[in-house]
């Protein structure tokens, strides 16, 4: 087999786009978390102890939107509000593929719940966590 050039690599990635590559990557096995996912739950811990969230779970509910189609979120959490949340973590600004997008906005329409996206925060604004809403 023949090695591919540094050039014809950069070109192949170019024509694959980024969502592709991500996809490429897979998926970790149910209930394993990422390193992002594993430091938000330490944050959701740290907010269990301060009496701000009374429960959270990983991947602790899937919602059924149809059949054969459902939506795993990362977190469930019950904040002291009462009002139960699903989040989910993305790493970064996210790049949430179209299936992703449809499926939080169905959920947000057919069940009683707060939807919401999680992205960290980078140190030199701070760190923490930033929070979206999903608006059904």
């Amino acid at each position: 087999m023949e090695r591919m050039s540094a050039a014809d690599l950069l070109r192949l990635q170019a024509k694959v786009g980024t969502v592709s590559r991500m996809q490429a990557r897979g998926r970790l096995p149910a209930g394993e978390m990422n390193k992002t996912e594993a430091s938000y739950a330490q944050h959701l811990e740290l907010q269990r102890i301060a009496g701000e969230v009374l429960w959270w779970s990983f991947e602790g509910i899937k919602l059924r939107l149809a059949n054969d189609c459902h939506l795993s979120v990362d977190f469930a959490v019950l904040p002291a509000s009462g009002v139960l949340e699903m989040r989910d973590v993305k790493g970064a600004r996210p790049i949430i593929t179209d299936d992703a997008k449809v499926k939080m906005k169905v959920a947000a329409r057919a069940f009683p719940f707060v939807f919401k996206i999680v992205l960290p925060r980078s140190q030199r604004d701070g760190g923490g966590w930033e929070e979206e809403t999903v608006a059904p």
